[in-house]
């Protein structure tokens, strides 16, 4: 996930901030990166009770319905060009959860976790193809290493690897999220809505997309939700804490600590999705699966660090 840029702090300054402290920002971040890390295992669990299509529309309809007051700036006269741009960031967001939900639903939520982050390393590839901006050197060896560890997810040994859809899909969700960051970049500047409202424009975008597939892929059947506490629970949970908390707790956190900070705390969403999947609902995931997603954490967090301290100009 992407953090904002802290206005009013030099680029250069970043290592004068603290590191050793952990303050109340720095808790709400590590507490977004574990809800957003405990939504595959959830989603998992769902999509074995309501069709992927079906659970996708419900969950993003009761999230456009949570939003709804985050609605009235579309009053503004500029309304249209917003509902436009929102339109199409929704359907992008649509594939990415298509892809997604569908991924998890074939593979262990903790592959679905750690091959996600493989869009931290992608995103500069994806900005040097849609905006120009060729990606520093480090880049290279970073996206290099995405790819032994996504491999290494993919292997039980050495001699063993083998690409599922499961997988297949959480990387092409992985290169859509990426193009979903360039796209949001180059469009943010052309309409005035406020990001909650643009979440709330997605999520009925989502929605209805949903249901409209649904419809379509099974002539008009439409399946009623399970009355089991377990899904509405993880629905509540992935509309709540998934969407409204952490979109809250993401932005007030970024506004408070230093970008590289933010980055390196976000980065830890996948070793949490990891740890719930193995600890929370008994997934099992070997040495060659922890060595691989490690990798992609590893560079992932080498994306998102500043440039070293030499780079910059010393004082006399």
């Amino acid at each position: 996930m992407d953090s904002k840029q802290v206005r009013g702090i030099a680029p250069d300054t970043w290592g004068a901030r603290k590191w050793a402290g952990i303050g109340a920002a720095e808790v709400m971040l590590l507490l977004v990166a574990a809800v957003w890390g405990g939504s595959y295992a959830v989603a998992k669990q769902a999509t074995q009770q309501l069709p992927v299509m079906e659970f996708i529309a419900l969950r993003f309809g009761l999230t456009f319905i949570v939003l709804l007051p985050a609605l009235k700036p579309l009053f503004n006269a500029q309304w249209r060009q917003g509902l436009a741009v929102g339109g199409l960031l929704g359907a992008n967001l649509l594939a990415i959860f298509v892809c997604e939900t569908f991924g998890v639903s074939l593979t262990t939520a903790s592959n679905a976790a750690f091959l996600i982050s493989l869009c931290v390393a992608l995103t500069p590839f994806v900005e040097w193809w849609l905006l120009g901006q060729r990606p520093a050197q480090r880049i290279f060896w970073a996206a290099g290493l995405s790819a032994v560890g996504a491999a290494m997810l993919s292997a039980t040994s050495p001699a063993n690897i083998a690409v599922g859809w499961g997988d297949a899909l959480m990387v092409l969700a992985a290169f859509l999220r990426a193009v979903m960051v360039c796209m949001t970049r180059r469009l943010a500047g052309h309409h005035a809505m406020p990001a909650l409202t643009l979440t709330a424009v997605q999520s009925g975008v989502m929605a209805l997309g949903a249901m409209a597939i649904s419809l379509l892929a099974s002539n008009g059947a439409w399946h009623m939700p399970p009355a089991t506490a377990s899904f509405w629970w993880g629905m509540a949970y992935l509309v709540l804490l998934c969407t409204v908390f952490a979109f809250f707790a993401q932005n007030h956190a970024a506004s408070r600590s230093s970008p590289s900070r933010v980055s390196l705390l976000m980065g830890s969403e996948p070793v949490f999705g990891a740890l719930i999947a193995v600890y929370g609902f008994g997934e099992t995931v070997g040495v060659w699966g922890w060595a691989g997603g490690l990798l992609i954490v590893a560079a992932a967090w080498w994306v998102t660090m500043p440039q070293k301290l030499e780079a910059r100009p010393r004082i006399p």
